[in-house]
Parts: C-alpha cells; structure tokens; sequence
C-alpha cells in the first residue's frame, strides 16, 4: 500500500503537469490572429478543439484539488459514497478518483 505522503506527490505532479497543458492551451488560443476567411474557419475549428481540451483539464484540475482536500481531511483512499476503501489498484490507475469500483459514475452494478 502507498502512503498518503506518495500519493500526495503523485497527485501534485499530475496537478503541475496540468497546470503547465491549460498554460499552453491559453497561449495558443490568445495567439491566433485570422489572415482571411478561409483561415478564420480552420482557426475556428482549431480553436473549438482547443476549447475542449482545455475545459477537459479544468475539470480533472478540479478533481485533483478535491482529491487533495481528502488527503488533508485524512479522508482520501475511501469512496465519498460509501465509505468504503477504494482499492489500490483502482488508486494506482487514478490517484484523484473519489469512488470505489461499484460506485463509479457509469459503474455497472452488481446483479442481486
């Protein structure tokens, strides 16, 4: 089992590495000056994608500091549902996650 001072940097390494991406995104969107029409259009689609990515960040930017949070309440590792331990392998493969398996957005659920 990692501890919390590991994951702490693994989260926090993850969090700098976002940090840097959105940075990036937001220099190439302020730098886009259109020529004409033509190029105008391919910028907008350019930058619709760009948008996107961006928006993707923030949202996993928002988990990681919630994630942090849990570390400092001493609550990360147990599933904000139910309590629960979230297994470490499931930690290994996303350090942020606040759910266990069964209680994951789009987790099918056991039948009863």
């Amino acid at each position: 089992m990692k501890s919390d001072k590991l994951r702490r940097a693994e989260i926090e390494e993850r969090k700098m590495h976002l940090l840097e991406r959105i940075e990036e995104i937001d220099a190439e969107l302020d730098s886009h000056v259109e020529q004409d029409w033509e190029d105008a259009a391919s910028k907008q689609e350019d930058d619709e994608v760009l948008d996107e990515l961006d928006m993707a960040a923030r949202q996993e930017l928002r988990v990681i500091e919630a994630a942090l949070n849990r570390l400092d309440a001493g609550e990360y590792g147990f599933c904000v549902t139910c309590g629960e331990r979230i297994d470490e392998a499931r930690l290994d493969l996303l350090p942020a996650t606040p759910f266990c398996r069964l209680h994951a957005p789009g987790a099918r659920k056991p039948a009863q």
